[in-house]
């Protein structure tokens, strides 16, 4: 292949990338036939990154410097899945009940991976459920944060108390119903009890 025909294949495989999207070297392989040339050609010239084994991204630019790849396109890719749910402990703080702590932590719930992936500069926790909501809703953090009570640093006592006190601010059928699905044994002891109270 002459020079020529080399770099119109480059600038073809160039052209179909899209600003701030993730890509797996597998969906680069319909725009080129030499991938990994293409590739270390890319990634040496800063059109794409590399974000781990397999997994690059697009860099899209503001005033502020390059932009990192939204969380969702980053697990979309890794996954090859749409399964998958993303939080962070950080997340229970907006309930108001007592948790104030921050994390440096990123989980994700879903069906096929598990254990602690880096990619690019973050680090995600990949946890296997067999069931998650397809969105975060308080009545999921709820039962989410009485799931791994024991793994948080705050007083588990303050918390219990106030989720009692404050227990009514919730969609109550909502969180029954996820307490029953999503909920561990003493998550369901502990919110079923507070329900029954209230009846």
């Amino acid at each position: 292949m002459t020079s020529e025909k080399r770099e119109s294949a480059l600038g073809a495989l160039q052209s179909n990338l899209k600003k701030g999207h993730v890509y797996r070297r597998e969906d680069l392989l319909i725009s080129s036939n030499a991938v990994d040339r293409h590739l270390k050609q890319l990634l040496k010239s800063g059109v794409l990154e590399k974000l781990s084994q397999g997994l690059y991204y697009a860099p899209k630019t503001s005033i502020f410097g390059r932009l990192p790849p939204k969380e969702d396109d980053l697990v979309r890719a890794f996954l090859k899945d749409e399964e998958f749910l993303i939080l962070s402990p950080n997340t229970y703080n907006s309930l108001g009940l007592g948790t104030t702590q921050l994390h440096n932590k990123t989980s994700v719930y879903n069906h096929k991976r598990h254990g602690v992936f880096k990619m690019g500069n973050r680090s995600f926790e990949f946890r296997i459920k067999p069931r998650f909501p397809k969105k975060l809703d308080k009545e999921f953090l709820l039962v989410d944060l009485l799931n791994n009570l024991n793994s948080l640093p705050e007083n588990k006592d303050v918390i219990l108390a106030n989720i009692k006190k404050m227990l009514t601010n919730f969609d109550l059928i909502k969180l029954e119903k996820y307490v029953l699905l999503y909920g561990v044994v003493r998550t369901k002891k502990t919110v079923l009890s507070l329900l029954h109270d209230l009846r």
